[in-house]
């Protein structure tokens, strides 16, 4: 090594030292302080740093947007009008667990819908192009067990929510379910063929708590409970503030080449205003069941949906029907034709014989009504983007019975819907 180089390198050590001294003797002098600033600062972006969850309870935030294009006629004027899908409308969740020990966790959910221009509010006079809303769908907490089951309380589906719609075991699920019909329809009116006017709103005719469709209930503040899965089988139970209870069985499962899905349930209410079932104040009892299933045959991907659906209501006046009917079918094919995701072909129909209809501040307007809905429509998921693409076309057409016991027929209503829904 020559003279230069020797010297280079102890200079470059010598420097080294130095500065390792220098720091050495800084924390020295600093002791416990260094620490305590750390700390204090970490607590500082803590507080103001969304975090997932702390160190005990999860925090995972999903949720979809799901937005349509549709063109409308009625027989009377046509349009078309872009917005959110209210079948499964744009939302955001919030949702959490923690383990307790090795049978026990809980959890919590909280979920908010968003609807810019919700198709639910769409009328022959206006899309609602500036209406906006967001809608508080969910907010419990819940403790389960492996074991026992589980409990949930607060704002969540009942038992029988969405209890046609959930047996729908192919991608229309999303789309085109046992309610999608009556949700279609929104705040259209029915045109009078007769004097081709405007008459009662489609949703004032069709009976149902939840999405005008007899056989299921909705979300309330509710107690909960739903069984460990045995043999396939869940049971459960919910009961609302004294006025509601309702209970239900689902079965998933497989049959040698066929999936299987099945729903039923029942439940009373004798509150009129907190059901939506519509009636008179006063001695008021509302009783309703349902049962669905779907069957697909794996290898090929053909399958059926169907499902009934049965609401009644206790002291209605004379000529007003008190019993509510909806029955319908599914059937398609669902498969990965390529590389892009599964492709879902189906077409449906649904019947509707309605009993008295109420309006928004429940005073009668019909005394029953006799509705039939037919669609058909392609729905293609694209994997790699966690997103569904639809296309659907929809008809509706009927008559029904005013309060003077006198028959109205309705202009047909058709619809041609295409949209997306991209999960996150």
């Amino acid at each position: 090594m020559s003279g230069g180089v020797k010297a280079g390198w102890i200079s470059a050590l010598a420097v080294s030292g130095l500065m390792l001294g220098v720091a050495n003797a800084q924390a020295a002098d600093l002791g416990g302080d260094c620490c305590s600033d750390l700390e204090e600062r970490v607590a500082e972006l803590e507080a103001t740093t969304a975090r997932k969850g702390n160190r005990k309870v999860s925090l995972t935030i999903s949720g979809w947007v799901n937005e349509s294009v549709t063109f409308w006629d009625d027989g009377k004027e046509s349009n078309v009008y872009i917005g959110t899908n209210s079948l499964e409308q744009s939302r955001f969740k919030f949702a959490g667990k923690a383990k307790i020990d090795k049978d026990l966790e809980a959890g919590y959910t909280m979920e908010i819908g968003i609807a810019s221009n919700g198709s639910d509010k769409w009328t022959q006079d206006a899309s609602n192009n500036e209406s906006s809303s967001f809608k508080l769908r969910k907010s419990n907490w819940y403790i389960k067990s492996k074991t026992y089951g589980k409990v949930t309380v607060g704002l969540e589906g009942t038992s029988t929510y969405h209890l046609l719609d959930d047996a729908d075991g192919a991608n229309t699920r999303n789309y085109s379910d046992a309610q999608a019909a009556s949700v279609a329809m929104g705040k259209f009116k029915t045109v009078k063929s007769a004097t081709n006017s405007y008459g009662l709103y489609w949703t004032d005719i069709m009976r149902g708590w939840d999405g005008s469709t007899p056989g299921q209930s909705s979300r309330k503040n509710i107690v909960r409970y739903d069984s460990p899965e045995f043999g396939g089988f869940v049971a459960s139970a919910s009961w609302g503030e004294d006025d509601m209870w309702d209970t239900s069985l689902t079965y998933k499962g497989e049959l040698h080449e066929f999936k299987l899905i099945g729903k039923i349930g029942y439940g009373e209410s004798t509150d009129p205003t907190a059901t939506k079932c519509g009636g008179p104040a006063g001695d008021f009892k509302c009783t309703w069941w349902g049962a669905a299933g779907t069957v697909m045959h794996a290898p090929t991907g053909l399958y059926v949906y169907g499902g009934y659906g049965e609401q009644t209501i206790d002291s209605l006046g004379a000529g007003a029907e008190d019993s509510s009917t909806t029955w319908l079918v599914q059937a398609g094919i669902e498969r990965k034709f390529h590389s892009l995701g599964t492709t879902t072909l189906f077409g449906e129909f649904r019947h509707d014989d309605a009993g008295a209809g109420f309006n928004s501040s429940n005073v009668q307007v019909s005394n029953g009504a006799d509705l039939d809905f037919w669609a058909a429509g392609v729905v293609q998921n694209i994997e790699a983007a966690s997103m569904d693409l639809y296309l659907i076309y929809r008809h509706a057409e009927g008559d029904y019975t005013d309060t003077s016991n006198k028959l109205v027929n309705i202009d047909d209503f058709d619809m041609l819907m295409s949209g997306a829904r991209i999960q996150f």
